[in-house]
């Protein structure tokens, strides 16, 4: 049986209990609407997004400044939706202003844990008020709306201020990885002409400091437009400083008003602009609006996660993957409390992600795959020296699952309790595509289906429905939360996303329904490899190479083959302690023949110390393949460890070979 066969006769694991049902938000809104059961909703919701969406903001209770006129316009086609007409919405009312004049204002808005165990807490008060005064520090700066600001900072309180501020004054954020490199920095602040940027000296990593200001200036220096670098004193280290453009953040806030009128916006008024990284070309910045991004971040956590006030969601990220907005706008618009941190999982022992749920009473932990493959060969005492009561589920994205890290997740961390509520979309999307929810079963690597309010499924070449059988991840119907194009490129955009079929969103990754209605996200689409007249994702070669007790993580890339078309070449991350050798090489090969087929057999297993993955922990495999065949890379600006890119290319060249 195949890796995919596998996945797919898995058996249901989790079903939720008389008290998740009575917990649901999802189920009160169903039965507001009159709506029986889950899949009545979803086929709903994907017939009639007018009613749906219309449904679900009155349930958010939205604050509108000025009601919509009409809930959506496709004039302009689906491409171009626009969302709650003529409305004027500023998202930082729902996300601060009303918590903070409500019975809420003392409750904590935000938690945050330091790299070195340092913790800051804020209410909702404290959390306006802090707002307020940084957003009149940037209005006396010449600020104000249209305007874009770049902000280069890692996971503190002041980044979650930050982009409230932006926002209220009706200025347009972006956020960029506090790994970036000046470059990186440079080129996006460039394309949004961005008039200030926002960053600080440093922060701790691993116990070491990582300096920010020096990249900051290195970036600013290529872009004419910034006026003005805010800086956060985290580290408290000497930096450079530019008179009249340089400003503390301290020194900003402490004589600002802490009452600032909120910018009165639009619904469609952009608030974010955040990159991606393309194949080719120069990165894509993502336009998101007010009644877009956050709202459909906020309408997920309350369908998906059930994240309700007494909740406290940490999202293991960064700001500049889109987790990062979309856990500060959806946690706080729904009033509960998020939970962030500076530093790495598995630092200074790899129980401080366990510590950190068990000190900050977190109840929904965000994480990927890649942290569990990670964590699984420290053993299972640590994980278990924490009982975490407070813990009621995990969160999952940024890759497909392999079923060993699931399962130990599950087993031995959730205690076969604690479900893992799979999310997979993107940064256009706001959110998820696919999804699971407190209410449904769980299978082993799946999604329970659509997430409400998303009309997707899985199509073949022409465009038809599949079943049962691998096809293409589209979307039929336009949503809340669609991005409105790409910044200044509207033509990149349309051909990324609507050009392979009429009226269809192709997302571009592979995806699979099985006979009971679980849906598989099988990896990127442009990913694939196609060996002996035999298409397969590489997700499902890597499952088969981790099974394998040696490989920890595994990265499949299909290359030019004048028999079978492409050949399978797998690079392999040994465990600890494990020398690489050919005989090794083999016995891999061997395993995953055994388990997709023989003419699946990888044409060669290399040995690497690590592999190329994104900050936000995707492995860059189309950066794989550019690498061992010698080919340009592309855009490299998202990397986590550009090193890694090196070391593929030299075990290319001189790598095991069975």
């Amino acid at each position: 049986m195949s890796e995919q066969q596998t996945l797919h006769a898995q058996h249901i694991v989790w079903r939720p209990s008389e008290a998740e049902y009575a917990r649901s938000r999802l189920v009160r809104f169903m039965k507001e609407q009159q709506i029986a059961d889950i899949t009545t909703l979803r086929e709903r919701a994907a017939v009639d997004p007018v009613w749906y969406w219309e449904a679900m903001v009155k349930h958010l209770e939205l604050t509108w400044l000025r009601p919509y006129d009409q809930i959506l316009d496709l004039r302009r086609g689906k491409p171009w939706a626009q969302w709650f007409v003529d409305a004027q919405y500023n998202y930082v009312i729902d996300a601060v202003d009303k918590h903070a004049r409500s019975n809420a204002a003392e409750r904590p808005a935000v938690i945050w844990e330091g790299d070195d165990g340092a913790t800051r807490t804020l209410t909702f008060r404290a959390l306006a008020e802090q707002v307020n005064r940084l957003a009149s520090a940037l209005r006396h700066l010449g600020i104000g709306p249209g305007d874009r600001i770049g902000i280069f900072l890692p996971m503190l309180p002041e980044t979650v201020i930050a982009t409230l501020a932006c926002s209220r004054i009706g200025a347009i954020f972006i956020p960029l990885f506090s790994g970036f490199g000046s470059e990186a920095v440079a080129t996006r602040l460039r394309d949004g002409e961005a008039v200030a940027l926002i960053t600080a000296d440093g922060f701790l990593r691993r116990g070491r400091t990582i300096s920010l200001k020096a990249t900051a200036d290195e970036a600013c220096a290529e872009v004419p437009t910034v006026r003005h670098c805010i800086v956060v004193q985290r580290t408290g280290e000497s930096i450079p400083w530019t008179t009249g453009r340089d400003h503390w953040w301290h020194d900003l806030v402490a004589d600002a008003d802490s009452t600032c009128p909120v910018e009165p916006t639009n619904a469609d008024t952009p608030y974010m602009i955040i990159y991606t990284s393309g194949t080719t070309g120069k990165p894509k910045g993502t336009v998101h609006v007010h009644a877009g991004f956050p709202v459909k971040a906020a309408h997920d956590m309350a369908v998906c996660f059930d994240i309700q006030p007494d909740d406290r969601l940490c999202w293991l990220t960064d700001l500049g993957w889109m987790m990062g907005p979309w856990a500060i706008a959806g946690t706080l618009l729904l009033g509960a409390t998020l939970v962030i941190y500076e530093g790495t999982p598995d630092w200074p022992q790899p129980d401080r992600v366990w510590r950190l749920v068990s000190r900050h009473a977190i109840s929904v932990l965000g994480l990927t795959p890649t942290v569990v493959r990670a964590l699984m060969p420290h053993g299972d005492h640590w994980p278990q020296q924490h009982a975490m009561p407070s813990l009621r589920a995990f969160g999952s994205t940024g890759e497909p699952w392999n079923p060993a890290p699931w399962e130990w997740l599950f087993r031995v961390v959730g205690q076969e309790r604690r479900p893992i509520l799979n999310y997979s979309g993107g940064t256009e999307i706001s959110g998820g595509i696919l999804g699971c929810t407190m209410i449904e079963p769980q299978k082993p690597c799946a999604f329970s289906g659509p997430v409400p309010g998303m009309a997707a499924d899985v199509v073949d070449e022409q465009g038809n429905p599949v079943r049962g059988s691998v096809g293409e991840l589209v979307i039929r119907q336009p949503w809340v939360g669609m991005t409105q194009g790409f910044w200044r490129d509207p033509d990149r955009y349309l051909a990324t996303y609507w050009s392979r079929w009429p009226d269809l969103w192709d997302h571009g990754d592979w995806a699979l329904i099985d006979e009971d209605g679980f849906w598989y996200i099988l990896g990127r689409s442009d990913d694939t490899i196609k060996a002996a007249g035999k298409r397969i994702g590489p997700a499902e070669v890597e499952s088969a190479a981790v099974a394998h007790p040696a490989v920890q993580e595994a990265a499949a890339i299909g290359v030019p083959d004048p028999v079978k078309g492409e050949a399978i070449v797998v690079f392999a991350m040994l465990r600890p302690g494990i020398p690489a050798n050919p005989s090794l090489a083999a016995e891999i090969q061997d395993t995953i023949a055994a388990r997709l087929g023989r003419p699946l057999r990888p044409e060669r297993v290399l040995f690497v110390p690590d592999l190329p993955r994104t900050r936000n922990a995707k492995l860059m495999r189309r950066v794989i393949r550019a690498a061992y065949l010698g080919r340009d890379p592309g855009d490299l600006s998202a990397l986590e460890n550009p090193a890694a890119v090196q070391a593929i290319a030299e075990a290319a060249r001189n790598g095991t070979r069975s």
